[in-house]
Order: C-alpha cells, then sequence, then structure tokens
C-alpha cells in the first residue's frame, strides 16, 4: 500500500510514518498544502492521510482538489476536532473516514486496510492467486497451505504482484507502489527483493520475469 501523510506536525508524522513502515507500507510525507498537492501531482496513492490543519492550502482544500481531479486515493481526514458537525462537513468536502486526535496507531492502520480495500475496483480482503494465499489485515501468507515468513518488503511487492493477478508489472511500478519517494531509482532493490521472495515461497518459483518487461505470478 502506498500512503501519503499530510502533517504539519513534523514529530508526529515521522512517528505515524514509521508505524505504517512496520505494517508493510510505502509512506510518503508532506508537511502542507502545497506539498500535499506536488506529491499528488507525481505518484498515485492509496490512502492519504490528511490532517485538516495545515498550512494553507488547508486539508478541507486538497481534499476537495483530490475529488475535482478524480484521483483514485482515498481520504482519511485527521483533526483535533471531534464535534459532530466538524465530522459531517469533513465528509461533505469529500473524505472517506475521519480519525480524531489523538489516536492509537492500531486504529489507524485497521482503518487504512479498510479503505485501501475500497478502490475504484472491489479488491478483496483475502488474495488467492496461483496457490499462494495473501492476507493483508494479519500479513500472513501461505502457499499450498505452508506458512510463509516474509519481510514487510518482500510482503509488499507480493500484495502488488497477486493483485495484478497475473499481469505483468515493471520494476518502475512495483519500486512505485513498494517503496518511498527517497528510494533510488537506479537501485536494484527490486531484483534483490524478487529473488529472495522467490526463494521465500519456494518451488516451483510461482514470479516469473517477462525479459523486457518485468515481473508477474503465476503457474509456469
Amino acid at each position: 500500500m502506498r500512503v501519503l501523510v499530510v502533517e504539519d506536525e513534523v514529530y508526529l508524522a515521522e512517528a505515524i510514518r514509521a508505524g505504517l513502515r512496520l505494517q508493510a507500507m510505502a509512506v510518503d510525507l508532506a508537511y502542507d498544502g502545497v506539498g500535499a498537492l506536488d506529491s499528488l501531482a507525481v505518484t498515485e496513492y492509496d490512502v492519504v492521510v490528511l490532517d485538516r490543519d495545515i498550512p494553507a492550502p488547508n486539508g478541507d482544500e486538497v481534499c476537495r482538489r483530490i475529488v475535482a481531479q478524480g484521483l483514485p486515493c482515498r481520504v482519511l481526514m485527521l483533526t483535533a476536532a471531534g464535534e459532530l458537525d466538524d465530522k459531517v462537513s469533513g465528509f461533505e468536502v469529500g473524505a472517506d473516514d475521519y480519525l480524531t486526535k489523538p489516536f492509537e496507531l492500531k486504529e489507524l492502520v485497521v482503518r487504512l486496510r479498510a479503505l485501501a480495500r475500497r478502490p475504484t475496483v472491489s479488491t478483496p480482503t483475502v488474495i488467492e492467486y496461483a496457490g499462494v494465499t495473501l492476507d493483508p489485515f494479519r500479513r500472513e501468507v501461505y502457499r499450498s497451505g505452508r506458512y510463509v515468513k516474509l519481510s514487510r518488503k518482500q510482503f509488499s511487492v507480493l500484495e502488488v504482484l497477486m493483485t495484478a493477478k497475473g499481469g505483468v508489472i515493471s520494476a518502475e511500478t512495483l519500486l512505485e507502489r513498494a517503496w518511498d519517494e527517497n528510494t533510488d531509482p537506479f537501485s536494484n532493490a527490486v531484483r534483490i527483493t524478487i529473488s529472495t521472495l522467490r526463494k521465500a515461497l519456494g518451488d516451483p518459483w510461482v514470479i516469473h520475469t517477462v525479459p523486457g518487461v518485468g515481473y508477474r505470478i503465476g503457474e509456469s
């Protein structure tokens, strides 16, 4: 899952990013409305965690622009205001969910996972393909009934491949969906992660290289 956290309290933003990365999410940060819109212009996110009281343009305006531009991301709005009218107005500008500060990271993770299951094309809670079962909520993977222990990055890459249901995913797309904006685009991180993921899943390989194009998951 690719997440954009828009929060002007730097320590809070960094704490959220650290917590979400532990849940195998790729997280970028923006500290004001301008930074948020710049990130949204170049990257496709699954969910935007949007603080309502950021420097201009504020969270409400950023949310309105997301809706007006038809961006596919979901918006979870953060605010210190917990009154019903505040929540209603947040939904009215286009938010998909609302979380009042202070909050527990565990609740934020659950809400993000729930939102990510509601994209334009519906995604099932548990993904099954080519003998592999992936549960995003429990962060569990099984192959033919055998539990497979994966690192956070391996899990993220596998989730992208399995969501494609056999479609070919380029290395560039994997880098965009499973890593954050600080990753060197010329690194061999994707190739190394694919290699270790294959070994973890075991023989026969279910992740195949399509020369000059990318990778896919499926039978030989």
